[in-house]
């Protein structure tokens, strides 16, 4: 056999089974490819949250980093208050000109803090009239009252301050007893409304 022959053999034999693609390795790649994509995936599900957690902070701080400055400043607005309810209606009345306008000048004063104050979100409440709220309001005594459902605010010592949806204050209350029950919610039951209309 010459060396002509001997190589056109070789040409024409099939490659060896070295040069067939081995499962293996594919295998290999796709589960590394799967692995990094989760990870990616997980990465990018981690960074939306981390963003949305951190606009909330922000919102959060803007929102109620003033709290504890706007508490300090509540007292300021209850003595101005109790300053003005000091000065009885038929004094205010009699007053002369100068004291007049030393009340004038205490209540527009009032106002503008309370202003101030709503304009950084505070916000005051007075919940005369409403149920009493363990949440919003502080009971300071009961009042026997038989014309108001019982459990009734009957009567605010102190106005109460929400800053956002958050109590900065609660309100000072009187609470009525032994009045009626108050109502309790009515239930509304479709299946009840549809079997009353079909008969």
């Amino acid at each position: 056999m010459t060396d002509q022959s001997a190589r056109a053999e070789d040409e024409a034999a099939p490659p060896p089974a070295a040069a067939a693609p081995d499962p293996a390795p594919s295998t290999a790649l796709e589960r590394e490819h799967a692995d990094m994509k989760d990870r990616l995936l997980r990465t990018l599900a981690e960074m939306e949250n981390l963003r949305k957690r951190t606009e909330r902070e922000v919102s959060d701080a803007r929102l109620y980093g003033v709290a504890s400055f706007g508490r300090d400043v509540l007292g300021v607005a209850d003595n101005m208050r109790r300053a003005l309810e000091a000065v009885a209606p038929e004094l205010r009345a009699s007053a002369e000109a100068g004291i007049k306008a030393l009340i004038d000048g205490v209540e527009l004063t009032e106002r503008e803090l309370l202003k101030a104050l709503e304009k950084n979100g505070v916000r005051q409440f007075t919940p005369q009239g409403e149920k009493f709220d363990p949440n919003l309001h502080q009971a300071m005594f009961e009042v026997p009252d038989a014309s108001v459902p019982a459990g009734s605010v009957v009567q605010v010592v102190q106005p109460g301050y929400m800053i956002g949806e958050r109590v900065l204050r609660p309100a000072l209350v009187g609470v009525s007893k032994g009045g009626p029950k108050p109502a309790p919610p009515s239930a509304t039951n479709d299946n009840a409304k549809a079997a009353a209309k079909n008969s």
